[in-house]
């Protein structure tokens, strides 16, 4: 007899059981409205295990084929939409099995041979796991390009750079544009690196000790993508580093994703008036009519927390678990599926932000001149051309602003006999370093905020991105 949908679960485990399990037990154990989403990875990893069985002579020719036509018609279902659900059985591998013997009838119970559920469902949330760190990489590639393409455009546009949220010095938007590239980019790096590290399959270890068939771990490892067999057969079904790598990436990303957001709510403010979002990314207010709320911007910022959560969730949910399999580890799923899910809208958010925003160079401009921002340019002039020491500059740079503050103007708009006042080596030429155009120009170090510096680093991250 085929494995029948109509089955209890406690017969789909054989026949130790006697009773069925009391109700809050099947509510408790099943997860199949949360690991549906495996189906893919499920009869990927059942097609190349059949296939191996088959070619081993594990499993006759005939049965393997017939198994491995079965298994095609239910990905076909699966892909229409119509994904078992019956409540009887507990999981997505249990789902699948079951449809695949009311297509072939009896032959179906050969596909576990040498296979237990442990090997099997590590090997698909691995696979699961794989798919989802490729799909992030191509969204965090979009938002590079985003970034870049926004930072080539406002490579000149001057705008105050903050430390403490005060005033420091002017900056250009492309060199600040391109510093959320550059944290994207070891987003990107984190991924990878996990993704290289999970590459390799548990297929084969069975429940946790490794099987007496004559397998071919190679053979099913290549099949499916990995780059080799996991060593240990025990640590293939118990690990889940995989998982919680996927976390902290996704967590770290989150968190840039967050601070990104967080300058867009800043920066859309009325004392701000840096930018101003799009219809599309903005909400109204149901009392206050004259209300622009950056909703997109504070939502991102918002599942940052939750992102960080999962990770915490899992993280605690790993930390004292025996070797090999247990039952918390069904609690693997729910924190990776959430975080991956929340981090995709988040990216897809703040890519259209970036690409759709539009800046006002002039608030920019304007609030980079105030707060004295180019006081470092006067103190560093003392010190190039007329040779003070750097902590004497600052102190005469100090005097300076205190002047202009009671004056109540810029740097630039002190007459020079007054600057002379504070320092009589001041001569002329100081007037060519204290505007935040000169400012910024001046910044060419290799990674600085001058415009030319700003289109080299632009046109130098765009030729990695197309070189991928």
């Amino acid at each position: 007899m085929g494995i029948s949908r109509k089955e209890s679960s406690n017969e789909m485990w054989g026949g130790r059981f006697e009773g069925g399990p009391a109700a809050v037990m099947r509510e408790i154990n099943n997860s199949l409205a949360l690991d549906r989403r495996l189906w893919r990875q499920d009869i990927a990893g059942s097609q190349a295990h059949v296939a191996m069985l088959g070619a081993q002579g594990i499993v006759p020719a005939a049965d393997a084929d017939a198994i491995a036509e079965g298994l095609g018609r239910v990905a076909a279902e699966c892909e229409a939409g119509r994904i078992p659900d019956d409540p009887a059985l507990e999981d997505i591998h249990m789902a699948t099995e079951a449809r695949l013997a009311e297509l072939v009838g009896p032959v179906a119970g050969r596909l576990h041979t040498a296979r237990s559920r442990n090997d099997q469902v590590a090997t698909d949330f691995r696979l699961w796991v794989r798919d989802a760190i490729d799909e992030v990489d191509r969204g965090l590639r979009s938002l590079q390009r985003a970034l870049v393409a926004r930072a080539e455009e406002q490579a000149a546009t001057v705008m105050p750079g903050f430390t403490h949220l005060q005033v420091a010095q002017p900056v250009t938007l492309g060199h600040h544009l391109l510093a959320f590239h550059e944290m994207i980019a070891r987003d990107r790096s984190r991924f990878i690196d996990s993704r290289r590290r999970l590459n390799e399959s548990p297929l084969g270890a069975a429940a946790l000790a490794g099987t007496g068939f004559p397998i071919d771990r190679d053979r099913t490892a290549t099949a499916l993508g990995f780059a080799r067999p996991m060593r240990n057969s025990l640590d293939a079904v118990s690990d889940r580093d995989f998982a919680l790598d996927y976390l902290q990436a996704a967590a770290q990303c989150a968190l840039h994703l967050s601070r990104l957001a967080e300058e867009f709510v800043i920066w859309a403010s009325q004392p701000f008036g840096f930018v101003s979002l799009p219809d599309a990314w903005s909400t109204g207010s149901s009392i206050m009519p004259q209300k622009r709320n950056p909703d997109a911007a504070e939502l991102v910022r918002g599942h940052a927390g939750r992102i960080v959560g999962c990770a915490t969730a899992l993280l605690v949910t790993m930390k004292g678990l025996p070797l090999a399999y247990s039952k918390d580890m069904q609690d693997d799923k729910p924190p990776v599926f959430e975080a991956h899910d929340l981090l995709g809208l988040s990216l897809l958010a703040m890519t259209g932000m970036v690409e759709t925003v539009a800046f006002r160079p002039d608030r920019m401009r304007a609030a980079a001149e105030g707060g004295f921002s180019t006081a470092t340019d006067l103190a560093d002039w003392l010190v190039r051309v007329q040779g003070i020491p750097f902590r004497e500059a600052h102190h005469v740079t100090g005097r300076a602003v205190r002047l202009a503050e009671k004056r109540g103007c810029r740097l630039w708009e002190l007459p020079l006999e007054v600057l002379r006042t504070v320092d009589a080596r001041i001569d002329a030429g100081v007037y060519e370093v204290l505007s935040v155009d000169a400012s910024v120009a001046s910044r060419r170090s290799y990674g600085g905020t001058a415009p030319e510096e700003v289109r080299a680093r632009a046109a130098e991250a765009r030729a990695e991105l197309d070189r991928e």
